[in-house]
């Protein structure tokens, strides 16, 4: 069977290189004579897979040197609760920017810990836009302040970096949820304390969660928080404090080296907006098919979409089937379709979705 165009929110599309060497190194990695799976984590062979995942990560991303990266486990959903056990401190509150259903869901999350404040909220747009910063309220003496800047179920992404300094808050951190947009478009470190996300969107297999950390960040624990989740023991012991995801952080190190090869982030940034582009322009010109995001925020990464005439949903999805396009059913939240492209989604992929639409737009009767 030929290999279908996936259009999957997560776990998602591989690179097809990726896929391939992986493949060929599952039973001997590098003449060792024993799979990466099977390799003890803190034996030389993997040892050098980590490091050079590390460091391949380090420079697409231009991570300073007063951050540290850090390879967890439990995905964004569990960074909702490390986050304020680790950097609270001897603060009692931390403030939120709502954009969707994953900042909503991590603003509850928090409020097990602290007193979780709203700086703003897009609900009143039905969480199809980000508030501006200059309507952000920030209270008055927050942990941090927490934003997700691409909303993976909404398609809503950040056009900007926030600027604490320009709201005259410099002292508050920004923490991130980059999880379905990380390495897509590069990241301004000035204006943030910490990004974290799940890799199983943009970067890897499910397992691994990806950390990256401002040092004054870490050492703030609460005495409550677990050992295996406390950033300052994870870094001292190299991210291996426990087992790591050591099989997902191979392959991710395999698509950090893919990305370096293609000419790192400023180049897929490039083609991600040729994606998104090609796929929001026929969205725009087809009254069959509705795209609700605010342009001005729209997602490169996740393009929901919704049929005027809703009872044709199951016939475009049998038909997306038959093409070889799948996993373009929305969140059962939203409802409607939803293409997921990331950075592991050739141009083709696209250009076949958007033929399939328009074919199946001009013969809905």
């Amino acid at each position: 069977m030929s290999r279908v165009f996936n259009f999957s929110a997560g776990p998602a599309v591989l690179p097809e290189a990726v896929l391939k060497q992986a493949a060929e190194e599952m039973l001997d990695w590098h003449g060792s004579g024993m799979g990466v799976m099977e390799m003890s984590h803190r034996g030389k062979e993997f040892t050098s897979i980590y490091e050079e995942a590390e460091a391949d990560l380090r420079k697409l991303l231009g991570v300073p040197p007063n951050f540290r990266i850090l390879f967890m486990q439990g995905g964004a959903i569990a960074e909702n609760a490390i986050i304020p056990l680790n950097l609270l401190g001897e603060r009692r509150s931390a403030d939120y920017v709502l954009t969707g259903s994953w900042a909503v869901k991590s603003h509850k999350e928090a409020g097990r810990f602290c007193t979780a404040g709203v700086a703003a909220t897009a609900e009143g747009s039905g969480f199809t836009t980000v508030p501006p910063m200059s309507s952000w309220r920030v209270s008055e003496d927050p942990a941090y302040l927490f934003v997700c800047t691409n909303e993976t179920i909404g398609g809503v992404e950040y056009p900007f970096d926030p600027d604490m300094a320009a709201l005259g808050r410099p002292e508050v951190p920004v923490v991130a949820d980059v999880s379905s947009h990380i390495l897509s478009r590069p990241v301004d470190f000035s204006k943030y304390g910490l990004l974290f996300g799940g890799a199983q969107k943009n970067i890897g297999p499910a397992g691994l969660t990806i950390v990256i950390v401002r040092d004054d960040l870490i050492g703030h624990a609460h005495p409550d928080c677990p050992s295996a989740f406390d950033y300052r023991l994870v870094a001292e012991n190299g991210s291996m404090y426990n087992t790591p995801p050591t099989y997902s952080i191979y392959v991710a190190g395999l698509v950090f080296k893919w990305l370096k090869a293609l000419g790192g982030v400023a180049e897929i940034e490039r083609r991600n907006i040729a994606k998104a582009a090609l796929l929001y322009d026929f969205l725009d010109d087809c009254d069959f098919y509705e795209n609700r995001v605010d342009p001005a925020c729209r997602s490169r990464m996740n393009v929901p979409f919704f049929l005027a005439d809703e009872s044709r949903n199951e016939a475009f999805l049998a038909g997306a089937r038959e093409a070889g396009l799948v996993q373009l059913k929305g969140h059962k939240s939203v409802g409607g379709m939803r293409a997921s492209i990331y950075n592991a989604m050739p141009i083709e992929g696209v250009e076949a979705l958007v033929n399939y639409m328009r074919d199946f737009a001009q013969h809905k009767s």
